[in-house]
């Protein structure tokens, strides 16, 4: 798949780009990165590999409503894998978070996980690339995690700016 200079790099899970080899974090040095974010609804905690289990159902249980989510329509994720090679991608995610040079967030409700956020570098210092899916089963979520993501990253992130696919009418899914 081509992408502009731009765009990050994709990886196998998410389709989000990943910072590359250099290893330079993408936050400034004294931000406090959250460890996550609770409202009413929703509670993102960092993707790790004690996910696993309940991401993999996630999103193989959604892989076509997930392909024509704002943000996921042109990356080529998700793709058939393995539980397994699921875990890895996870093990991956942390390490990015852990590196401070992507944040990748589950979205659950109590304990079960119904999407995730992904904040990676846009290639251009201060601004990031966020993406976020919800499963099918949750369509109704995507508008409302949408909005309330996008004040977080106002509020709480050090970016100048960010790119994230707005959720639309011609994109409600709770509407088909």
């Amino acid at each position: 798949m081509s992408q502009a200079a731009d765009e990050p790099r994709n990886t196998v899970h998410d389709g989000n780009g990943r910072a590359g080899d250099s290893g330079v974090s993408f936050v400034p040095a004294d931000f406090t990165v959250p460890r996550g974010f609770r409202d009413a609804t929703f509670h993102l905690v960092p993707l790790g590999p004690e996910h696993n289990d309940r991401d993999y159902r996630a999103w193989t249980s959604s892989m076509d409503h997930i392909q024509r989510t704002p943000g996921f329509e042109r990356y080529g994720w998700p793709v058939p894998m393995t539980p397994e090679e699921n875990l890895r991608d996870l093990r991956r995610h942390r390490e990015d978070f852990e590196h401070r040079v992507g944040f990748t967030y589950s979205v659950l409700i109590g304990d079960d996980v119904i999407g995730c956020v992904y904040i990676y570098p846009a290639g251009r210092p201060g601004h990031a690339t966020v993406r976020s899916w919800v499963r099918e089963d949750h369509a109704e979520l995507d508008a409302p995690l949408y909005e309330l993501v996008s004040a977080w990253l106002r509020q709480t992130w050090p970016f100048h700016d960010f790119s994230y696919s707005p959720r639309t009418k011609e994109h409600d899914f709770a509407a088909r």
